[in-house]
């Protein structure tokens, strides 16, 4: 989700409410305690310079039980950020703490935003020696197809 589509949900919203991946809700106390810009310049395993870019945001919760983070002051954050901070309409990447820091994507079904798993890859697969995926097979569709036919001279 990029900036410009979580302004435009959090306008519709009366109350915000983050789901992580196991469906439990953030606690609806937390903080966004930082709206920023992360720039990753880096060398894949292939040799390729990269350089990527995301909003983070990153959600913490205390013991501020009556603290309420509302959809207009989380506009307004966002806003002097990209003001302040000259931030365009990029992807959003959430921090929050679980174990450790968690990273999230996000994305939204109509009432809460949704805290989505990312996976690291390998960038230069084709120059790493990856094999491409296999195409997979049902088990029963090979045990259809006969291995050689009657007369057709493959025996």
């Amino acid at each position: 989700m990029k900036l410009s589509e979580i302004k435009q949900h959090l306008s519709t919203l009366k109350t915000i409410a983050f789901e992580l991946p196991d469906g439990s809700l953030v606690p609806n106390h937390f903080h966004v305690t930082e709206v920023g810009k992360i720039t990753k310049n880096f060398i894949d395993c292939g040799g390729v310079v990269r350089n990527e870019e995301v909003v983070n945001f990153q959600l913490w919760n205390a013991n501020d039980y009556d603290h309420r983070l509302h959809p207009e002051k989380l506009i307004h954050i966002i806003e002097l950020s990209e003001k302040v901070l000259n931030i365009p309409d990029l992807e959003i990447e959430v921090e929050y703490q679980g174990s450790t820091i968690g990273k999230y994507g996000l994305d939204f079904d109509g009432t809460n935003f949704l805290l989505t798993t990312k996976q690291t890859d390998c960038l230069a697969k084709d120059n790493c020696g990856i094999p491409q995926e296999k195409p997979r097979v049902k088990l029963s569709d090979l045990q259809k197809q006969t291995a050689c036919e009657p007369n057709s001279g493959c025996c």
